[in-house]
């Protein structure tokens, strides 16, 4: 349990004067309580009220949550309605409005007495926004679980291998490892032209001499995420893809040497889009520069160019600028950074 988090939800209690705070989002459970579930169609919430917490779970998974949760769990057979075991009267609630579905919310309505709905969304955002020293400690291990797994696949790489054969090495070995449940995301894997398309679909395409290999892969390590892109070349390349490579590993570099409190997030972007734009490729990165990471792969904040917000320190986030020549090669080179005191740390050290 966080209780410096959950003190944080109260607060927003008592300044938006509502009777309670209902986190229907399974990963912003897992960040205010410890108690990581994927309940599929099963209801899993937190009900947050001023001097009480609620959680409820599917009686199967009451013994798991009572391991990180301490408050009252309400526990339920699939053939039991969750609503029916507690009375509660909401009648103003804050709730995740994008998460939380009409149908859940029209029963929220029903049986709880729920009259007025806030959205919370913002509120989580900020919180998740920032880590603490414990969550950034777990991104660095992440990040270099990331770093380890391009090693492994840029190893195995020989003429005549497939892409899916080559995801299949990294994820039996890293899925092999004490303390990761998953990778962040399918991982990716795209030879030559095939990583022409930014979110290419790995397949029985093999790799053949002169190609470069894009790798975009993660780890899920202890609840936490890590992303990595390497553009590696296999063999002796065309001179022009190997300035495509040069000129977005520099596009990297100059958009990551702005990162420090107070730096506005579209002045990031527009260090890599502006430099790969003048190098007469701009309509070649159609995406934006990043993302947020944590517990998701994909979080606040938005790397974009329209994102007038500044960073903070504790903030941990993706550069990852690209070029994709229609038909002829993909190349991306993504790191984790994490925002300091004053300045920057990145998380995802294997060679550009």
């Amino acid at each position: 349990m966080n209780h410096e988090k959950l003190q944080t939800l109260r607060e927003v209690l008592t300044a938006e004067q509502l009777d309670g705070i209902w986190i229907s989002n399974p990963e912003n459970i897992y960040y205010l309580t410890g108690f990581l579930s994927d309940p599929h169609e099963r209801l899993l919430a937190l009900l947050v009220m001023p001097g009480a917490l609620t959680l409820f779970v599917p009686k199967m998974e009451v013994a798991a949550a009572e391991q990180a949760f301490s408050g009252e769990i309400i526990g339920y057979l699939d053939t039991e309605n969750p609503y029916l075991i507690k009375s509660f009267n909401l009648q103003s609630i804050g709730i995740e409005s994008e998460h939380l579905t009409v149908a859940r919310l029209t029963q929220l309505e029903e049986y709880f007495d729920v009259q007025k709905t806030t959205a919370i969304d913002q509120t989580v955002k900020e919180m998740r926004n920032i880590k603490t020293a414990d969550e950034i400690t777990i991104l660095k291990q992440a990040a270099k679980f990331a770093d380890d797994a391009v090693k492994i696949g840029v190893d195995s790489l020989k003429e005549g291998i497939s892409e899916t054969e080559v995801i299949r090495i990294i994820e039996n070995k890293m899925l092999s490892i004490d303390g990761i449940t998953a990778m962040s995301f399918d991982t990716m894997v795209l030879f030559g032209d095939n990583a022409a398309n930014p979110h290419g679909t790995p397949g029985n395409r093999t790799l053949k001499q002169g190609e470069y290999v894009l790798f975009d892969l993660g780890v899920v390590f202890k609840g936490y995420c890590s992303d990595i892109t390497r553009t590696v070349a296999f063999g002796e390349t065309q001179e022009r893809h190997d300035q495509v490579h040069a000129i977005v590993t520099e596009a990297n570099r100059r958009a990551t040497a702005l990162v420090k409190p107070g730096a506005k997030i579209s002045d990031i972007d527009a260090a890599a889009r502006d430099y790969i734009t003048e190098a007469g490729y701009g309509e070649e990165f159609p995406h934006r520069l990043g993302h947020g990471l944590g517990i998701s792969v994909h979080e606040f904040p938005d790397i974009s160019s329209s994102n007038e917000d500044t960073l903070k320190e504790g903030m941990v986030f993706t550069i990852e600028p690209g070029i994709y020549v229609n038909g002829e090669v993909g190349v991306r080179v993504e790191d984790d950074i994490l925002v300091t005191a004053d300045g920057y740390e990145v998380l995802t050290h294997y060679v550009k």
